[in-house]
């Protein structure tokens, strides 16, 4: 039996309407005018939900091409947990590097983590949607503590609480 063109296009389309794709806030273009981070290291693709001085949801698509699969591992590539601690610091940077916090490129340093951990792998092919969230900042000694949230789908992946700082080197 065969199958038209038109019946497989109809079938695709009302197949994609499912899965309707991300906002974009942020596009890679202007997150490159926050972040200082370039390839290989800039780990943020896009910004899916923001509040300025609060919170920012962005995206990571993770691609089996990602620098880091060769040698992590080649018989089971899977994502680096400090590079998924990483991204959500970029993350992190985006909050913290807006006007409404008061943060500057030039002098803005990720300064720890605590109660960091590793739910499940993230592989090639995977979509890491990770949320920042702003706990307590204290502009007087320029430290920020915020809790990161990474999940593939519904599952969370990485947790954990980042400490930025703003200041002098």
């Amino acid at each position: 039996m065969a199958v038209s063109t038109v019946s497989v296009m109809e079938s695709t389309m009302a197949f994609m309407k499912g899965f309707p794709p991300f906002p974009t806030v942020m596009d890679i273009n202007q997150i490159r005018d926050i972040l200082p981070h370039r390839f290989p290291f800039l780990l943020v693709d896009r910004v899916i939900d923001y509040k300025p001085g609060e919170y920012a949801v962005a995206i990571k698509n993770v691609t089996i091409n990602d620098n880091f699969f060769p040698g992590h591992f080649p018989e089971r590539p899977i994502m680096p947990g400090v590079l998924m601690v990483e991204a959500m610091a970029q993350i992190g940077g985006i909050v913290m590097l807006q006007p409404e916090v008061g943060g500057s490129r030039e002098n803005f340093f990720f300064a720890g983590i605590d109660k960091v951990r590793f739910r499940k792998p993230v592989i090639a092919g995977d979509t890491l949607i990770m949320r920042m969230t702003l706990i307590k900042l204290q502009k007087r000694f320029g430290i920020a503590k915020m809790e990161g949230k990474a999940y593939v789908g519904a599952d969370l992946v990485c947790e954990g609480e980042l400490l930025m700082a703003t200041g002098s080197e």
